[in-house]
């Protein structure tokens, strides 16, 4: 009995002692640089948020917050070195709608699981699409496009480098009864660079991407994904005014992730660093021309959020008949 009795307080003393070496962690963090890995290419969306983003939250933090490209297959590369870093608050993960919602869905099997491998910190905010084509395709609108495409199955083909660029596009051609052909590419500054010179005809991204090509008339925009003209380019429809249909939406969004495990102390100072960066006046001014909303939160908003997005986006994978890789 004595050495059971003996075993429980040893066990209780080392504990004991852990828990303090936790809360000293936590006090002391951050000492040292933080990772934030963008699993999408420099140029996209989701870098440009997310530099913006690591900006503002390295004041608050008091650590230089580190971009780390890693580009790949939706997202999934970025987002797996992520799920299996270290949860001690020093890699985070600039996570979107492909990354934390979809990938579960476009694909058959993934490297971590998806629902368990993040713990949610910050939502930071979402964008619509703008749907566009290369100048020299004879359609000026949305319905001349689609009426182009019926009359040549196929034979149009689209650039995609992300979930919300696939599934915008293929969730069209569904409820629009027509066949086009996806050429995948690793970014979207690539796939754009293509549509511009006319590699691809038809391109549907971000705001970041796409807004600024249109702008200077390098590319035809044609309609907007999300459900409400943008004040950012007021002039374009939407999908459902330009073709008549009322149930076609398609917003990206984006929000920061830390590996599992991570210490709740040190995902709520991450929480607040977000939110400080999300309410800022830099912030905000930074992308109000690209139609950014952002929405400051806590990390439990994001967890809701991050299941109701998950059946969200398997619903639009299943409806556009987007096969599992």
């Amino acid at each position: 009995m004595r050495s059971v009795s003996r075993l429980i307080a040893t066990a209780t003393v080392t504990a004991a002692a852990l828990a303090c070496s936790s809360a000293a962690f936590a006090q002391a963090w951050p000492d040292k640089p933080i990772k934030a890995v963008v699993p999408f290419a420099a140029g996209s969306a989701t870098d440009q948020i997310g530099r913006a983003f690591a900006q503002k939250m390295q004041e608050s933090l008091g650590q230089p917050i580190i971009i780390d490209n890693k580009p790949g297959v939706n997202g999934m590369l970025g987002a797996d070195a992520v799920a299996k870093a270290t949860p001690d608050g020093y890699t985070i993960l600039i996570g979107t709608n492909s990354t934390n919602a979809a990938l579960k869905s476009l694909m058959k099997q993934l490297p971590y699981d998806q629902d368990k491998a993040f713990a949610p910190v910050a939502y930071l905010g979402s964008v619509p699409l703008i749907m566009a084509v290369h100048p020299d395709v004879p359609a000026k609108t949305l319905k001349e496009f689609v009426d182009l495409a019926k009359a040549k199955p196929g034979s149009i083909n689209f650039a995609s480098a992300s979930t919300s660029q696939l599934v915008s596009t293929e969730m069209l051609a569904g409820m629009a009864g027509i066949q086009l052909t996806n050429v995948p590419y690793k970014s979207g500054p690539a796939a754009m660079t293509d549509l511009i010179g006319g590699v691809v005809q038809m391109f549907s991204a971000d705001f970041a991407v796409m807004l600024p090509q249109v702008k200077a008339g390098k590319v035809r925009g044609l309609a907007v994904t999300s459900s409400k003209r943008s004040p950012a380019v007021p002039e374009l429809p939407t999908v459902n005014e330009a073709l008549g249909l009322k149930d076609y939406e398609l917003i990206a969004y984006f929000a920061i992730f830390a590996p599992a495990g991570t210490p709740a102390d040190i995902v709520a100072k991450l929480n607040k660093a977000a939110n400080d960066a999300a309410n800022s006046k830099e912030v905000q001014d930074k992308f109000a021309g690209i139609g950014f909303a952002v929405e400051p939160g806590t990390p439990a908003d994001l967890a809701r959020r991050s299941v109701t997005e998950t059946a969200k986006w398997a619903k639009a994978i299943r409806d556009a008949k987007i096969e599992p890789q």
